[in-house]
């Protein structure tokens, strides 16, 4: 029997977001002691809007986290303090994937986290979903196809919630980083259309110089209605991101969505390349968070940041959108959208 499972979109109303305190000290070596603080800022602002469940590694980590969060003026009575235990805090790619069946019932899908393909400390971040339902007590499913359960994370797709979505090549059938070995373009089209019910899925190609992840496409492409994605471009043509952006480009352009229809593609810059360190950091504007009746988008002192900020103003009528400074925080390799994992209502 088909499950009949679809993932909602983003902007659809949230319950609350998901984000994890920061602890690893390691994920910015040099930089960690400005990293609560961005925490708190972001808080601030989604707290306005909506609740905010906080993963903390225990009762003394809970006790900081507070200290942090009232004196940056957070909302606490929107905040939801769970103690859980994490290797790291990118919620999006190895917490829950919210789904709703035919009857609109939640459900959270608990896919294999691997940490990437990468790193050997995962094994807690792998069983957060399984933690955070002792809370929730939705229905938990764990994916599977081919006997074996699968590995994806979140910043690996995006949907536009009526039936298509986007992903990379790179990140999915690679062999460099590889998430699900012998799995082909069919087996995650089969699996998109079983799990989250997907009937088209765009195909994009590489994904920016510096993400750690290999490919993830929410620091690419992303849905900002049913029927638009924004995707960032690269103007200088001697920077290692042009020739595959303009490449995503020419994709998006002559894709189509799940009733047959070209997409709304909309050009967002790159910011100059930010390097620490002498290595060059995944920064982008796509990846932005949409809350309800908020979007934050990370900015990195750059004159694009404002040309950013105003073509996502014109994507989101109704949404205030707010920049998050995100110099310190790409240090990790990830920004907002990697850091929160939204659950609807």
């Amino acid at each position: 029997m088909a499950l009949q499972l679809r993932m909602p979109a983003e902007w659809e109303k949230h319950e609350a977001t998901l984000l994890a305190w920061p602890h690893h000290k390691n994920d910015w070596p040099g930089k960690f002691e400005p990293i609560p603080w961005v925490y708190g800022e972001i808080i601030r602002y989604l707290t306005k809007h909506e609740r905010v469940r906080l993963l903390v590694q225990n009762e003394k980590e809970k006790t900081k986290a507070a200290d942090i969060l009232e004196r940056a003026g957070v909302d606490m009575g929107k905040v939801d303090f769970y103690v859980t235990s994490t290797n790291r805090v990118w919620l999006r790619d190895c917490g829950p994937i919210f789904v709703r069946d035919a009857a609109s019932k939640k459900a959270m899908l608990d896919f294999r986290f691997n940490a990437w393909a990468k790193y050997s400390n995962h094994h807690l971040d792998d069983k957060v979903p399984a933690k955070l339902n002792e809370h929730l007590k939705l229905e938990r499913i764990q994916p599977m196809h081919k006997d074996r359960r699968i590995v994806l994370e979140g910043g690996a797709i995006d949907v536009n919630g009526k039936g298509t979505l986007l992903t990379t090549e790179e990140c999915l059938l690679s062999k460099v980083q590889c998430r699900n070995p012998g799995f082909a373009r069919e087996d995650y089209e089969e699996i998109f259309a079983k799990y989250l019910g997907i009937e088209q899925v765009v195909w994009l190609g590489n994904g920016i110089t510096g993400d750690d992840t290999h490919g993830h496409v929410d620091d690419l492409a992303r849905f900002v209605n049913p029927t638009t994605v924004v995707t960032v471009i690269e103007k200088n043509k001697r920077d290692a991101n042009y020739a595959p952006l303009q490449d995503n480009l020419k994709r998006l352009k002559s894709a189509r969505d799940q009733n047959g229809k070209k997409l709304t593609v909309v050009e967002l810059p790159m910011p100059k390349p930010l390097m620490f360190e002498g290595q060059r950091l995944p920064a982008s504007y796509a990846n932005f968070y949409i809350a309800d009746k908020l979007v934050l988008m990370p900015t990195f002192n750059d004159p694009a940041d404002r040309m950013a900020l105003s073509i996502l103003v014109e994507c989101f009528p109704g949404r205030e959108v707010v920049g998050i400074h995100a110099v310190d925080l790409v240090w990790g390799f990830g920004t907002l959208h990697c850091m929160s994992q939204q659950e609807p209502v």
